[in-house]
This record gives C-alpha cells, structure tokens and sequence, in this order.
C-alpha cells in the first residue's frame, strides 16, 4: 500500500492532524472488532477513568506491541512507514490503548495534548504521535474525536486534574477556541486519524445507541529517547510486519500471549505524577 502523500504530510504539519480514509480494509477491521469484543484479557484488564462530567471512560492500555493481531496493528508496515513521514526517522511503539466507549455510557475525554503528561515522563521533544483506528464508525453523536485545528503550534500547555484524567489550561483552550478551527473527526471502521503530541484534542460522551470502539497507537520519534525512566517504554526497535500479517495472525487475542505489559489503576502513573508537578 502507498505510504501518505506531500499534500497529507503538509496537512500533518499545518493543522496537527490528518485523516487517512480505508488505511484498514474491511476483513481486517472485522478480525480486530471480533476479537477485541470477545477477548476476555481485553476485558478484564480495562479500567475506568471519571471524566469529570458526570461519566467514566473505559479503557485497556498496554505498552509492548506484541505478536497477536493487536500487535500486528501496530507493527503494520503502512502505519508505521507513514507515522515515520510524519515524525521524520524513526519511531517506536510507546504504547496502545483500546478505548471501549460504549453506547449511553462511554465517558468523555476532557480537553488535552498527550505530550501534557508524556512531558513528565522524560520525553525532551513533543516529537510524538499517535494513530487513532476506528473500529466502530466515528460520529458526532458518538463521542467521536475532535481537534482544535492547528493547536499544535501553540506548544505545550499547562495541565490539572479534571477527574481522573489530566485537562489542559482551560483558559488557553478557550482562546484557541476562540481563534482556531474546532473539528470533528468523524470516521467509518478502518479509517485512520493521525494526530501529534501537541494538538488539543477531546472526545465527548456517548449518548446514542451506537458504540464507539478505537484502537489508538502512540508512537515516540526514536531520537527522542526519554531521559528518564517512566510508566512507557523507552526506545525499543520495532519490528514492522508485512500488510498480510493481520489476516494471518486472525483472532489471536491477549490470553494467548505471553508477558503482557498491562497498564492498571495501580500502575498507570498519568495523574500522580501531574499532580507531584503541581505541589
């Protein structure tokens, strides 16, 4: 498959974010969407996250890619050859997440940039992205992603707790707002939003009947090792496989991989450590 165009790498680089229509194609978006919903490891490993309006976000994060078809999402060759356009060298996998926001009850996430936190796990450089899958179709009324067009350039923006996830400086967002163009990444199943560090992005609660299932993939620039130890992996070559592998691979779900490096209330450090760099 061709890698992104000129034209979709200078979109990346002015606004923050570009969308990829059918990166995916339907058998494979099929095989992460069945799997995923009767993986019981998926399951049984997501957590909940108050976002701050009355909801709670479900999700499963994990920081090594591994050989099952989630990994082979994210070591996929196309994703990972356009993710090193947009980045400009190498990159590795920082870590995936699958974001279960299910109909009526999925969460909202408050306004953010992930480089708000990723910050304070030791990454000098915002050159860090990520890829967001839609394994369900992606509406407005469904909680879809939005993002304030071209926001990355205003830099890293302060952040406080808003519930238990870390909301950017709402009086920066509310001037970006004012000035810059809000968008709604709508998208069908298989469709691709890439999106960097710095760009300020939410999602709102899912009010209808339809779930909004994503599977998003962080990607950290290899030259921007962290200089510190963090809840993330530091830089770890990553082994691309062939467009083929996801069908091959099939439904090999998480309990038939060894050595799963989950991420739990327990572990997942994003809120403590924000809020020991207020104090």
């Amino acid at each position: 498959m061709a890698l992104l165009t000129e034209t979709q790498v200078t979109d990346f680089e002015r606004d923050g974010f570009v969308i990829v229509r059918g990166l995916f194609d339907k058998e494979e978006i099929d095989l992460l969407h069945r799997t995923a919903l009767e993986d019981r490891a998926l399951d049984q490993k997501s957590f909940g996250r108050d976002d701050g309006e009355g909801g709670t976000v479900r999700l499963s994060l994990w920081n090594h890619p591994g050989d099952n078809i989630y990994g082979m999402f994210a070591r996929s060759r196309r994703l990972v050859d356009s993710m090193e356009l947009l980045l400009g060298g190498e990159v590795y996998h920082y870590h995936s997440k699958m974001i279960l926001k299910d109909a009526k009850v999925g969460g909202a996430w408050t306004w953010h940039q992930d480089y708000g936190y990723w910050y304070h796990f030791g990454c000098l450089y915002p050159l860090m992205a990520s890829a967001s899958i839609a394994v369900d179709k992606a509406t407005h009324e469904n909680g879809c992603l939005q993002i304030i067009k071209g926001s990355h350039k205003i830099g890293r923006v302060d952040h406080a707790l808003t519930g238990d996830q870390a909301g950017a400086d709402m009086e920066r967002v509310n001037a970006a707002l004012e000035r810059l163009e809000l968008v709604y990444c709508e998208a069908d199943p298989g469709d691709v939003v890439f999106f960097h560090s710095n760009v300020l992005h939410r999602s709102d609660q899912n009010r209808s009947n339809h779930p909004r299932w994503a599977m998003v993939i962080a990607f950290n620039a290899a030259r921007n090792d962290p200089y510190k130890e963090g809840q993330h992996p530091g830089y770890t070559p990553l082994h691309k496989v062939d467009d083929e592998a996801i069908k091959n691979v099939g439904m090999k779900r998480f309990e038939e991989s060894d050595d799963v490096d989950w991420l739990t209330p327990d572990t997942d450090k994003t809120a403590k450590e924000l809020e020991s760099n207020m104090s």
